[in-house]
């Protein structure tokens, strides 16, 4: 059949402008499909550079017996059947005549543009090319599982099979053996597969068609992977009503699907583009970041809406939580999302980072705020532990355990006042260290503000006592020790024992004190008048005390060996000089405890009213019945 001068001219321009025109307007992706095409130095290679009418005459031949045996529209076998399926090996051979009757139709369109022969060789590429997409398409379903993020992870851009020529792969594959298996085998035959497709429909100009085909493919598996993880879009105005409770598990659940969705469903998407695209650097790029852009830009959404939401200082742990879920992977999506075209991607991950960094530093001013905003006028009972103390102490040991994290948030964020220089001087020169040493400080000042609640002395020294002995515990126990650091530990120490003894000097001294009134030659008397003093001053001071408590068992201990050794030595010395003087004249003794009562007495202090209720009534008791 004869072509006409009309079909003949629209041919040619539909030739000329494949390689340049085709997918123009349609974005990004389609630019670089356009700028790819052709661009294969490989398939350029399998076909001849100079060709003749003779060479052009067989190459249509051969390619019309392809292309016509596999068109679906000549053949019912064609239409139920794949041409990878049945023969990889007729397959290639197919894919390298269409390379050829591009080679064809190129020397046509410059040299003989008039010839009939270029029509038809334009109707079997069109008819090859839809063949191709078909085949592209099925590959891409029937090995959905092999293709799948998990097992293609698991490679690499650099790690699949490479060869110089795709007619080797089957001989590769086999020489690899059982280094392989059967997964990682299926793998690596379907990329092989449709890269050769791929790479030949990009040369020869149909880019545009193969592109589109993998993108409706790939970003359904893609946003499937995502839903299945939990990740769902969540309006300002749902997340501002939604429960604490709720969002800790969407935050527990997040955490566990980003680690997924990056290392795993976005990483393997990654080497599948790569791999598949192999040839073009721009479509490779532009098509991963087409079928991935909307899903990741979803995935990081999450946590900066979140950091939007209201603040408190308890959710400050979910805030680090997350911000270490994306620290810790940032390295992967840095190099996930490496290309331009995802670059998106990585501005909304950095996002996230900034907001959730700024509202962990607003919830540290908030709880600083707190603290110095207590203003609870009750003493706590028996001098014990404030529920401030106890709270501030937990909260910053479990804070510390975010040492590493929180250094890199409050890194450059300036303190509003100096440390002492006492303090300053003994902890590292880095701001984690100095803020958790100033939080530390503005408890223990709203502590000192306390004391004055308290009528009897020695009980407020007992209430520092007590209070400073917890921080030091809680800073011994935790991370906080290597934030605040040996030195720090030594000064605070010091200042417990210091507390200590002005407990045991003002609640004690007086009890020993009353031994030492007497004169140097002392008579019967007087002695006897010394024992009743002592007696008075024990009872005093230990009925005054024996409501104290204290909850550490080492501090409690050691304040009973501190009283004993500022009471008992002196009065057993006392009472072993004098005990010939120590009768009245009715024969009745001035003595009312023996040393080892003192000792047992003060073995009962500590534990609150409510457990030395009985050593109480006997002191009673025995001042009672003389």
């Amino acid at each position: 059949m004869m072509a006409t001068k009309g079909t003949l001219m629209a041919t040619k321009a539909t030739l000329l402008s494949l390689f340049s025109s085709r997918g123009r307007g349609d974005g990004e992706l389609y630019s670089a499909i356009a700028c790819s095409s052709g661009s294969s130095a490989r398939l350029a290679s399998a076909a001849p550079r100079r060709l003749n009418s003779f060479q052009v005459r067989e190459i249509l031949s051969r390619a019309e017996a392809f292309v016509s045996k596999w068109d679906p529209n000549s053949s019912a076998y064609a239409k139920i059947t794949s041409l990878w399926y049945e023969s990889r090996q007729e397959a290639k051979e197919y894919v390298r005549s269409v390379i050829e009757l591009q080679a064809a139709m190129l020397f046509l369109a410059s040299s003989n543009p008039s010839s009939p022969d270029l029509v038809r060789a334009q109707n079997l590429m069109q008819t090859a090319m839809k063949r191709l997409e078909k085949e592209f398409y099925q590959l891409l379903a029937a090995n959905r599982d092999y293709l799948d993020p998990e097992s293609v992870s698991g490679r690499s851009s650099t790690s699949t099979l490479e060869f110089e020529d795709d007619m080797n792969l089957d001989d590769e594959i086999r020489e690899v053996g059982n280094s392989i298996g059967d997964v990682e085998r299926a793998s690596a035959l379907a990329m092989a597969d449709l890269g050769s497709i791929a790479e030949c429909m990009i040369a020869t100009g149909y880019g545009k068609e193969c592109v589109k085909v993998y993108m409706i493919m790939r970003k359904s598996i893609i946003d499937e992977g995502l839903y299945r993880l939990g990740v769902e879009r969540f309006s300002s105005s749902r997340m501002k009503k939604m429960d604490w409770g709720i969002m800790e598990m969407k935050i527990k659940g997040w955490i566990h699907a980003v680690k997924i969705a990056v290392k795993t469903l976005f990483y393997g998407e990654r080497i599948l583009c790569d791999h598949v695209f192999a040839t073009s650097q721009h479509i490779r790029e532009s098509c991963f970041a087409s079928i991935t852009k909307e899903g990741a830009q979803l995935l990081f959404a999450f946590p900066e809406a979140v950091a939007r939401g209201k603040k408190s200082p308890e959710k400050m742990f979910k805030m680090l939580d997350l911000y270490d879920a994306i620290a810790e992977l940032w390295p992967e999506i840095e190099s996930t999302f490496s290309c331009e075209s995802s670059s998106a991607v990585r501005a909304q991950a950095v996002s996230a980072l900034i907001k959730l960094g700024e509202a962990v530093r607003s919830m540290l001013a908030d709880f600083e705020a707190a603290m110095q905003k207590d203003s609870a006028k009750t003493p706590v009972p028996r001098g014990g532990l404030h529920p401030l103390t106890r709270y501030v102490m937990n909260f910053l040991s479990l804070l510390a355990d975010y040492r590493d994290i929180l250094a890199d948030i409050v890194a450059g964020w300036p303190m509003k006042k100096s440390l002492p220089a006492e303090i300053s001087d003994r902890i590292d020169d880095n701001p984690i260290s100095g803020r958790f040493a100033w939080l530390v400080l503005v408890l223990l000042c709203k502590l000192d503000s306390k004391v004055s609640l308290y009528k009897d002395v020695a009980v407020s020294y007992l209430f520092l006592t007590n209070n400073l002995n917890y921080i030091i515990r809680k800073v011994q126990s935790s991370n906080l020790q290597f934030i605040l650091g040996d030195m720090w530990l030594q000064l605070h120490t010091e200042k417990l024992r210091q507390y200590s003894i002005s407990y045991v000097q003002t609640a004690w001294s007086k009890v020993a004190e009353a031994l030492t009134e007497f004169p140097e030659e002392p008579d019967a008397g007087s002695v006897r008048e010394a024992f009743r003093r002592f007696s008075a001053s024990f009872e005093e001071a230990y009925q005054s005390q024996t409501a104290s408590i204290v909850t550490d068992d080492r501090l409690r201990e050691s304040l009973k060996l501190s009283i004993a050794r500022t009471v008992v030595p002196a009065y057993r010395s006392f009472h072993g000089r004098f005990s010939g003087l120590l009768m009245e004249e009715d024969g009745q003794s001035v003595v009312r405890y023996s040393p080892e009562d003192l000792e047992n007495y003060i073995s009962d202090l500590f534990y609150g009213s409510s457990a030395s209720g009985s050593a109480t009534s006997s002191v009673q008791s025995q001042g009672s019945s003389l």
